[in-house]
């Protein structure tokens, strides 16, 4: 099964969609709270309720993926997402708000989970940074657009109708991935939760997958209020987190044509330095100017960062790549909540300074790590150079194996042929083992 054209646009639909919902709430909660009479902490927690049912769900959806199916998990939880994302257009207050925002973020949480496990069931593993970084650009589409569009729309129109756009969109994608057929489900040894966490390098890329969204996402919640306490109007600092999203789908462009050239590795080098680089100019001499590039250059590390390190999760679990992916959504998201949580504080007081040196500092441990393992894996045998897959476990500890798996289509070769092992141990099977018996064939030969 290969991902053509039409296919590969259902899966970003799918991505964009859930972004877009996301991401389109920070600009709203001023008028949300005025509109329900309350104040911004509490319009924020609707934003929190999303972000915590969008994490914890992951593991669910994940299982449920393995055991199901990829695209039968997908329509349904989009078909609820519609119905939470049309309710929350509708809510009569602040409360029903927060809860009907809990529900639609785990709804919407298998959406791009699902898109990712879909690419690494039925693309190589040679081609799969290439697809990978069609799906990032437009998720990142996804993010841009929200801020732009949900600021606009709530001031002119209604908030609202903010909510409601998602929900329809949701829904007519819930009815249209009926045309994705479903890939073949790996076999898998218990269930699928305990294979994931048998990987140790399941372990090792959650981890680096914690630190990465405390550096990268949970910080980056503080440039637009960085910019606020400069003076700046909300609309700008809305017009510096689309930057943000714009340049993330901008590098994810970039990305696709040296990816196999350049390696894993220097990707996430690549990435890893744009981090560093950005934190550094805003801690350096914040102004409009500096805070401007630093989200460009953080949209860009997280094209070539990110996207890299989340193609290396597709290779780990094979047997239960969704779960497996699910789980590093979680560390992901909870290193996201941990790192805006722990720097509150200093951006209560206005330190962003401080902040921002304080993450770029992490941002070099992080990509030390990332290619360090990513090195490392390729190392012990997690990558094979004819585009298979291993288990994740590696040649040693762990009790790793080194049997390949895949899926109904991975197991032949790309010429439809049963795979060349097989075919030199049939050729074999079928080659005389006493050289007399050629001797007949020879003389009618002659």
């Amino acid at each position: 099964m290969t991902l053509s054209p039409p296919r590969r646009r259902l899966l970003c639909a799918a991505g964009f969609v859930s972004n877009f919902d996301r991401f389109s709430i920070a600009p709203m909660l001023l008028l949300i709270g005025s509109g329900l009479g309350v104040p911004l902490g509490t319009a924020a927690l609707a934003a929190s309720a999303y972000t915590l049912g969008y994490g914890l769900a992951q593991p669910f959806w994940g299982m449920a993926s393995d055991r199901y199916g990829r695209v039968r998990v997908m329509r349904l939880s989009l078909a609820a997402a519609a119905l939470g994302a049309l309710s929350s257009a509708v809510t009569p207050d602040a409360a029903s708000l927060v809860v009907v925002r809990g529900l639609t973020g785990a709804c919407f949480a298998a959406a791009i989970a699902g898109s990712l496990t879909y690419v690494g069931d039925t693309v190589a593993p040679a081609e799969r940074q290439r697809a990978l970084s069609s799906l990032m650009s437009a998720f990142a589409l996804g993010t841009a657009l929200a801020t732009v569009v949900a600021g606009v729309l709530a001031h002119w129109v209604s908030w609202r109708l903010v909510f409601a756009l998602p929900g329809l969109l949701a829904g007519y994608l819930a009815w249209a991935l009926r045309r994705l057929p479903e890939p073949a489900l790996a076999p898998r040894e218990g269930g699928a939760l305990r294979t994931v966490v048998r990987s140790r390098w399941q372990w090792y890329v959650m981890g680096v997958a914690l630190l990465e969204g405390g550096v990268l996402l949970g910080c980056f919640t503080y440039l637009p209020p960085a910019l606020e306490s400069l003076g700046a109007a909300p609309a700008t600092a809305g017009a510096v987190a689309a930057l943000y999203g714009a340049a993330a789908m901008g590098g994810a462009q970039v990305v696709r044509r040296p990816a196999r050239r350049l390696g894993p590795v220097t990707l996430i080098v690549v990435g890893g330095a744009q981090v560093t680089l950005a934190y550094a100019v805003a801690a350096v001499h914040p102004s409009l100017v500096t805070l401007g590039v630093s989200a460009v250059l953080l949209g860009g590390g997280w094209a070539f960062l990110h996207s890299t390190v989340q193609a290396w999760a597709t290779l780990l679990v094979p047997r239960a790549r969704a779960s497996g992916i699910a789980l590093f959504g979680v560390a992901l998201y909870l290193g996201s909540a941990l790192g805006t949580g722990l720097a509150s504080g200093a951006a209560q007081q206005g330190a962003f300074q401080g902040l921002f040196t304080v993450a770029a500092i992490l941002a070099v441990p992080l990509t030390a790590l990332a290619a360090y393992g990513r090195r490392r894996y390729g190392r012990d045998g997690g990558d094979d150079v004819r585009g298979g897959e291993r288990t994740g476990d590696g040649a040693r500890g762990g009790g790793g194996t080194r049997d390949r798996v895949g899926t109904r289509d991975e197991a032949r070769s790309g010429d439809g042929c049963p795979p060349r092992r097989e075919r030199s141990r049939r050729a074999a099977d079928r080659r005389p083992s006493d050289p007399r018996t050629v001797r007949p064939a020879r003389a009618r030969r002659r």
